[in-house]
């Protein structure tokens, strides 16, 4: 192949190369001289200079110190105070990784001691945070990555082949499908193509109802499927991309780290729930583990050949962890799209907001979920202070606070608001899913806004680590939380109360006047939630036998709305204007039908660009 001949062409003869391989766009080049791996900068930085291409040199396995004296090295090397909980090795692909509670210390300063590793051991070494509060997810996902150690690398060399070497096609034309979320809100499924590529971008349900995405449409094949592109974790977005793969996909998803990881807990959830309530869900568990030996992770401004005519970046998106606005190139600059998948252009606890700093976008592909002229938000300062003094109000009076909330992004919210709170000592318990998701986010710090991590990187003051935030690791300990008379808060899954253990703790609170029942989040219509905000006064609801009783709604009802991980309409706006580049075209959809046309009416008015509002399975051409 022409670019490995380059490679091994354009390095000295004395690296003794042993395989030139790819990991998906990146070159990977395996080395049997010690001292070429451990100095190899100048060489390799002319190379990549002159191909515009990502290089990496390893070691080949015969060079490498054996395991255990490489173990004992990084123990000496490494102090103490980092607190490092696992050593693992990765032969196929000559890496160590290191996980620990604190990262930076094994790097040091300016890299100092990695470097230090890297020549003491002769592995190439890659750190990660060990979770503050340890995750089954975030482990058995790394065990999964492990373990198909040899399956990866076969993987993601033909991916890079296939990038790398397939004939590049004129692009005479460039469109985008609607499989799913036009003029509607969940399962976002967008199909882009060119004469040589088809991508995918997101590939979601609606959970409530369990519809999916028209992939019987006459456009998508899946055996012509080069890649998934999958912006964030919600299950609108993420929940049927195992689908792809129980049908025979076996190419990439590709998302940032903690979306994939969010991903697999919010499937594997799904099929719990769905099994629960008698309902069927078109994939298995192994079809989650089989997304995740297909994932290839990529952070924030790191650019990555997908097609031999697609190059993609992730942009912070502020909506959830991870969460991304995807920037695609295509061709030699011919055309540049950006789909923003949701986000938040605004200030919150978790996030920073929006990226709006893109150099080039001819079409962007925007959510309108609160694009209506009525959907404008309160200050979030005026939200955060109205959901603490109802809080502690409740508290005072000797009452208990049940917040019903998704498990992912608002859960997070509310726990930094009251972490926040002055002198606060009453118990917060978590549910289930909440918990999980939560040590998520303490494996991804680097995520968050810079206000927590300095608090974290440099305090030492991690908000999701505070003592009055409690795991309900089962039923019987819910049981023995319901049966205390002191006052404290539960934040409970499902978020409109359509199921869930939040509904357990309705049924004790309901009755009792002090109690409060706050929503920080959207109600649908039907559910719960909604009928509770709207003023119902009896809920039939079953008990543990399955009889149906009817629930007196005795308790306090607050809702508190500014909350939201989306844009509201004015920041919805506001973000077309702060764009640095002025797109020709916006495409609405993940709203609404009345919504996205509303805002689509507005931006055309306000800055004299093509708006266009699509319907499910109408395809736009965009070039």
């Amino acid at each position: 192949m022409k670019i490995k001949e380059e490679v091994k062409n354009g390095l000295p003869s004395s690296a003794d190369i042993s395989e030139i391989c790819f990991e998906g766009s990146e070159i990977v080049v395996y080395v049997k001289n010690k001292d070429f791996f451990i100095k190899n900068g100048s060489s390799v930085k002319e190379l990549v200079s002159k191909l515009k291409k990502r290089i990496v040199v390893r070691p080949d396995i015969s060079i490498t110190t054996d395991m255990e004296t490489a173990k004992e090295k990084i123990k000496e090397i490494v102090p103490k105070e980092a607190g490092i909980d696992e050593i693992t090795f990765e032969p196929a692909f000559g890496r160590l990784t290191i996980e620990a509670q604190k990262p930076g210390l094994v790097i040091g300063k300016g890299g100092e001691t990695l470097k230090k590793i890297k020549k003491e051991t002769v592995w190439f070494p890659v750190v990660k945070r060990a979770p503050a509060i340890p995750s089954e997810v975030v482990q058995t996902i790394r065990k999964v990555i492990f373990n198909e150690s040899e399956y990866r690398k076969k993987f993601l060399n033909k991916l890079g082949e296939k990038i790398h070497s397939a004939e590049k096609k004129d692009i005479d034309w460039i469109r985008v499908g609607f499989l799913g979320s036009a003029r509607e809100v969940g399962r976002s499924t967008l199909l882009l193509q060119t004469p040589g590529s088809n991508i995918l971008l997101d590939c979601g349900v609606k959970p409530s109802g369990d519809e999916f995405p028209y992939l019987d449409a006459p456009e998508f094949d899946i055996k012509k499927l080069d890649g998934v592109v999958l912006s964030h974790a919600h299950l609108d977005h993420s929940g049927f991309i195992p689908y792809l793969y129980a049908y025979g996909y076996d190419g990439p998803v590709y998302c940032t780290p903690p979306t994939r990881d969010l991903f697999v807990l919010l499937c594997l959830d799904y099929i719990d729930v769905a099994q629960r309530e008698g309902r069927k869900v078109p994939y298995s568990k192994k079809d989650i583990e089989n997304a995740v030996k297909h994932s290839v992770v990529l952070n924030f401004d790191e650019v990555s050949d997908i097609t031999p005519d697609m190059r993609i970046t992730f942009q912070n998106a502020g909506h959830i962890l991870g969460s991304s606005l995807v920037h695609i190139h295509l061709g030699e600059g011919l055309h540049n799209i950006v789909y923003t998948g949701d986000f938040k252009f605004g200030k919150s606890r978790l996030f920073n907001p929006t990226f709006t700093q893109f150099q080039r976008v001819e079409t962007l592909i925007m959510e309108s979920t609160y694009g209506g002229s009525d959907d404008i938000q309160p200050p979030r300062e005026e939200a955060e202070k109205k959901l603490v003094e109802t809080v502690m109000r409740t508290l005072k009076n000797g009452g208990k606070v049940l917040i019903p909330s998704f498990a992912v992004g608002r859960a997070q919210e509310v726990m930094c608001i009251l972490a926040d709170i002055p002198d606060f000592n009453y118990p917060v318990y978590l549910e289930g899913m909440l918990w999980d998701a939560t040590a998520i986010h303490t494996t991804y710090p680097e995520y968050l806004n810079k206000n927590i991590q300095h608090k974290i990187f440099h305090k030492g003051e991690n908000p999701f680590l505070k003592p009055i935030f409690k795991r309900v690791g089962s039923a019987e300990e819910r049981r023995e939380i319901l049966q205390s008379t002191k006052p404290y808060v539960v934040i409970a899954t499902s978020g409109m109360l359509i199921g869930g253990p939040a509904i357990e703790y309705l049924k004790s609170f309901a009755e009792d006047p002090r109690n409060t029942l706050i929503f920080v989040g959207y109600q649908a219509e039907g559910t719960f939630g909604r009928k509770i905000q709207k003023g119902w006064t009896e809920m039939p609801v079953a008990d543990e036998k399955g009889r149906r009783n009817v629930l007196q709604i005795k308790l306090n009802v607050e809702t508190v709305e500014g909350l939201s991980g989306h844009s509201d309409r004015n920041q919805l706006i506001n973000y077309v204007y702060k764009l640095a580049d002025k797109p020709k075209k916006i495409i609405l959809n993940h709203g609404e039908e009345s919504k996205s046309i509303d805002l689509a009416r507005s931006l055309h008015k306000l800055f004299k660009y093509e708006t266009v509002v699509p319907r499910n399975l109408e395809i736009i051409r965009l070039k």
